[in-house]
């Protein structure tokens, strides 16, 4: 039965590998451009270096971005504006003018005696006619640097000069300076019976749509093109320097190239061709972690993260090469590898950077380009971070992935343009965006570590704190305990910061791994008052099923908190598989008679798997031991010391720690330094 579990796991692991395998693949696919590649690879200021090009087909010679965008300005600067004028609110508003002052006349016979009177109706179809805005002239944007509009009336559009347009409130000014003017003493009759404010409204309004339309239609008009390479022509000689003017011809020909689709082309090939350069690349990706991180390809959910982030990083830069506004080197490269080097390691971070940044440079501009400066920005990344447990250290490493950027792209365009006023430096401001984008990495480790499962070590030192509710319950309650836990945490994170491991995670390891002790707290020697043991009033099986028991409690109560599998495991391993020796001898001595289930007796283990939970359980075993030495000599705690070690070697409890002879040589002699520093074992000197 057990054979068969065995073959069905690792037959359901295989089928996972080859799901991740052909989902990686297929997502991949989709991203990648369906256009045959260009076959030469070529840079600006550089040598041709391939053979002499001969033209293949006709095709046009395109414009640059430069020169496309000053023809577009040039025809924006001259363009004018559509305003809508409403005619129906000129009749209206003077036919209700006419109306009132017709009225005041005849309620009020003086006013008749105003020179031009008839005329005042006039004055204010002038203001209507050529137009009244809402807003004052300076407010729109689209009139800065304009002296003439575009005014529709009807279905007719003329040219109307800006000087004569009027705001509401400016023609209102001058109706009311002419009426003024005009009228004389009989003026204020005039404003006490009628309010001017009422017939002034605006009549003239920015047609938003008519000017999209007419500016597209303009701007569509320029060519993109600026002459054609015929057939057969040559284009550069092998050897030739490829200056600015054939750049441009060869950049011309790489796009005709890659969008064509002759007889020549099959396209059942370039898909076929596709498939292979994905698979080779993702192949390579597996071949490093069974080779060199075996571990991290037996994990699923650790696998299953590489590939979703290379996955998701060529997603954005596929979607970036198809959205115009949006620039390939806008996209956070870098944080791919830095949350790989978050969660593993260095050398996985850099591997995975390689394949992703091969992956996207099939498609990418000037791909020699894309790649070299997203590898060197990328490797930046990870040695700028080596550890994440201040916020310090993405300010520090979005900083240096600008700097590398920067400093590598203005090197190549030195070479390329000969010349520092030619360079794009619109380029630097890209990858500004792309080093901001890097601090979006906080709220991405806590997500990933949500979702699969993973542990940083910012969440290691949060967990650390000792104000966590789980350790105040222990120091609570366990207080002894409590104490033993902290300077097992001390002397196991001093021996890990020397043999070379996470002192993040050992440190947390060791401060919950004795936390079942909560739950009966009193039948351990370090929590009982002097003279006072329970073991006394039960008998010796009983006594060590409780003390087994705390590594059941302790995961039960790790897993009632939320702390993550990582830390369970120090819990369960910290005594592996060793025996309650006291508890099974003194139970021996009063039964002869009986045979003895050694298994009653034997923690339920596993064995420590790992560095941090081997020096774990040689750090907890030993610093409890020299606790209960009565002469706390160097000697003694030397030879205790060794004696525990070579137990634990004897026992089989390293058998599956990756702990080499040289390290556990200096975890004795670290162990035995601060032990006896921490005891203050002086010499003895002659009397």
């Amino acid at each position: 039965m057990k054979k068969l579990l065995t073959q069905l796991n690792q037959s359901y692991h295989l089928f996972y590998l080859a799901m991740v395998f052909v989902a990686g693949i297929g997502l991949i696919f989709l991203v990648f451009p369906g256009e045959s590649r260009f076959k030469y690879e070529f840079q600006k200021g550089s040598p041709w270096r391939h053979e002499t090009l001969i033209a293949p087909f006709n095709f046009a010679i395109l414009k640059t971005d430069v020169e496309i965008k000053t023809e577009n300005d040039s025809i924006l600067n001259t363009y004018l504006p559509y305003f809508t004028l409403d005619t129906l609110v000129e009749s209206a508003k003077i036919k209700e003018f006419a109306f009132v002052l017709t009225k005041l006349t005849e309620t009020n016979p003086a006013i008749k005696e105003i020179q031009h009177i008839q005329y005042f109706p006039h004055i204010l179809q002038n203001l209507y006619k050529s137009g009244i805005l809402p807003q004052s002239i300076n407010s729109y944007k689209e009139l800065k640097d304009k002296s003439e509009i575009m005014q529709i009336k009807g279905n007719k559009a003329i040219k109307i000069p800006v000087l004569n347009l009027s705001s509401i409130k400016t023609a209102y000014q001058e109706l009311n300076d002419t009426i003024r003017t005009l009228s004389g003493k009989y003026y204020q009759d005039i404003i006490q019976k009628i309010n001017l404010s009422d017939f002034v409204v605006e009549n003239l309004y920015y047609d938003e749509q008519r000017n999209r339309h007419e500016k597209k239609e303009l701007l569509d008009k320029i060519s993109s093109t600026k002459g054609m390479v015929q057939a057969g022509e040559r284009i550069i000689f092998q050897g030739d320097l490829v200056g600015s003017e054939k750049y441009l011809i060869l950049e011309s020909l790489k796009k005709a190239y890659e969008t064509k689709r002759g007889d020549n082309i099959e396209y059942f090939l370039v898909i076929a061709g596709r498939l292979i350069i994905i698979t080779l690349l993702i192949v390579l990706m597996f071949l490093y972690l069974v080779f060199y991180r075996r571990e991290l390809f037996d994990h699923k959910r650790k696998l299953s993260f590489i590939i979703l982030m290379i996955v998701l990083m060529v997603f954005m830069a596929g979607f970036a090469t198809k959205v115009e506004s949006i620039n390939i080197y806008m996209v956070p490269m870098a944080i791919l590898p830095i949350m790989v080097r978050i969660f593993f390691d260095s050398r996985t971070a850099i591997f995975s950077l390689m394949i992703t940044t091969l992956l996207i440079g099939y498609f990418a501009p000037n791909s020699y380009e894309y790649i070299i400066l997203q590898m060197i920005a990328g490797i930046f990344a990870v040695f700028s971070l080596n550890k994440l447990h201040k916020r310090s250290h993405i300010v520090f490493s979005a900083l240096w992935v600008f700097l590398s950027y920067s400093v590598v792209y203005i090197a190549m365009a030195m070479v390329s343009e000969g010349n520092l006023k030619t360079i794009n430096w619109t380029a630097l401001k890209w990858f500004g965006t792309s080093s901001i984008f890097i601090f979006i990495t906080y709220p991405l480790i806590y997500i990933f570590e949500k979702i699969f499962g993973f542990v940083s070590d910012v969440t290691l030192i949060e967990l650390s704190d000792t104000n966590q509710p789980l350790l105040r319950k222990l120091a609570e309650e366990a207080p002894g305990t409590f104490q033993h836990s902290i300077q097992v945490a001390n002397l196991a994170e001093a021996v890990i910061h020397r043999i070379g491991g996470n002192p993040f995670l050992v440190r947390a390891g060791a401060l919950y791994h004795d936390i079942g002790k909560t739950s009966d707290p009193e039948f351990f020697i370090e929590n009982q008052a002097l003279g006072m043991n329970p073991h006394d009033q039960i008998d010796h099986l009983k006594s060590a099923q409780i003390i087994i028991d705390h590594v059941i409690n302790g995961v039960r109560l790790a897993k009632k908190y939320g702390l993550p599998e990582i830390l369970i495991s120090f819990i369960t391993t910290h005594h592996g598989t060793t025996q309650a020796n006291y508890f099974y001898k003194m139970y021996q001595k009063e039964n002869p008679e009986l045979e003895i289930d050694r298994n009653s007796f034997t923690y339920p283990g596993p064995l420590p798997q790992d560095k941090e939970t081997a020096v774990l359980m040689l750090t907890d075993g030993i610093e409890a031991a020299v606790r209960s030495l009565n002469e706390k000599s160097v000697d003694a705690i030397r030879d205790l010391i060794e004696n525990m070690v070579e137990q634990k070697i004897r026992s089989n409890q390293l058998s599956n720690a990756d702990l080499t002879f040289r390290e556990i040589s200096i975890l004795k002699n670290t162990l035995l330094e601060k032990l006896v520093n921490i005891y203050h074992v002086r010499i003895e000197y002659p009397k």
